[in-house]
């Protein structure tokens, strides 16, 4: 119905203008609005997903806690696994946290009562830290990606001492970076009210009218952003490093090869399954963005039966993004040994003996730092010159 357009148009920020002012039932010179007609049939899309929605929410709630407050813990607590990979990683899990423990329990309640109820301070607050959140994803995988290919283009570099400082350099970046991105948010998002089935009802989504000319050009032009800057750029980025990093590995002596690959193959699978992971979590949402975008037209009649098929996908997409904040932790215990055996610790010690876990922990340190060692060697020896 209306309510279930104004909804999908409000997540795609990009609200008619005429749509606006027909939610408050008056246009900007005061006089009766005459917009196009809205969908008045009601598609029961909505009163489906939103306990769909709910379900996922709370297992993303349950699992996103547990998991990433776990992987915290254990790059915490283990000084061999604080290295400059594992610090990024766990700053993925710090921004999934703050998405998880503030957005998305805010979200669930929303998309049942269909209602704002939490004033304006929050409905500025909540797109902001959801974007902060994302940003960090974003720029923390493009960070792991760079940091592989530098791991194989000189890994003296990487194992120095100051690898410590170059890697909170990084963090601090994100952070700023994402934060800064995220103003706009702030900014342009507001409490709407409008008259649906007889009740006066409060919704929050980027307002329509933007009386700044910046924010005016954001809104025309976020979807567009969004999927350019917080899908494309991290699979572009991974893509050009680890070509890159590729290329750099079928060059070195191959009698070097073998040990040098060792442990950073393990930890490259391990960063491009996130970014698989994120690919494949956000795609959907961004599809039917980019879809709304290109077909979906608020001025035709008979767009009713389409808009059907857009909020189901707008739906689908909205939940498989949220679980994002979730996956990871499971990713990082399916493709790498060293956070399997770590997780095993923290999570199974009712079903393993705890002894047998610190004995395949320790073995499993052991033979890494060995690999780490013989890597060292074997790149020394590859790059010292030869006497004629």
């Amino acid at each position: 119905g209306p309510f279930e357009e104004i909804i999908f148009n409000g997540n795609c920020s990009s609200c008619s203008l005429s749509a606006a002012y027909q939610w408050n039932g008056f246009n900007q010179s005061g006089r009766s609005p005459r917009p196009h007609p809205m969908c008045l049939v009601s598609t029961g899309i909505r009163d489906t997903f939103k306990y769909i929605s709910t379900v996922v929410s709370t297992l993303v709630f349950i699992v996103g806690i547990v998991g990433n407050s776990v992987l915290l813990r254990i790059i915490y607590e283990n000084k061999c696994m604080r290295s400059g990979p594992n610090i990024l990683i766990a700053n993925l899990a710090l921004g999934d946290l703050l998405h998880i423990v503030i957005d998305i329990p805010v979200n669930a309640y929303r998309l049942m009562a269909e209602d704002w109820p939490f004033g304006l301070a929050l409905c500025k607050l909540i797109p902001f830290i959801q974007k902060t959140s994302v940003g960090i994803t974003v720029l923390s995988l493009c960070a792991l990606s760079i940091d592989r290919y530098r791991a194989v283009a000189s890994w003296n570099r990487i194992k120095g001492i100051g690898v410590s400082t170059w890697t909170v350099v990084e963090i601090t970046v994100i952070w700023v970076i994402s934060t800064l991105l995220a103003v706009p948010e702030v900014v342009g998002f507001d409490m709407i009210t409008m008259e649906y089935k007889g009740q006066h009802l409060t919704i929050c989504l980027l307002h329509p009218i933007q009386t700044n000319q910046f924010m005016q050009f954001y809104k025309s032009a976020k979807d567009w952003w969004l999927f350019g800057f917080y899908f494309c750029v991290p699979l572009a980025c991974t893509a050009v490093f680890y070509t890159l990093m590729a290329r750099k590995m079928l060059r070195k002596n191959e009698n070097t090869l073998g040990n040098y690959t060792v442990q950073r193959r393990e930890v490259a699978k391990t960063v491009f399954c996130l970014v698989l992971v994120f690919a494949l979590c956000w795609l959907p949402l961004y599809l039917s963005r980019i879809l709304k975008l290109t077909i979906y037209d608020e001025k035709d009649s008979k767009r009713c039966q389409l808009l059907s098929v857009f909020l189901v996908l707008d739906y689908i997409g909205i939940n498989m993004a949220s679980l994002n904040s979730c996956i990871n932790p499971i990713a990082l215990y399916m493709v790498s040994k060293r956070f399997k055996t770590c997780f095993k610790k923290r999570l199974c010690c009712w079903c393993i003996h705890p002894e047998l876990l610190m004995l395949e922990e320790v073995q499993s340190i052991l033979k890494s730092n060995k690999q780490d060692q013989a890597s060292m060697h074997s790149d020394i020896r590859a790059n010292k010159p030869t006497s004629t």
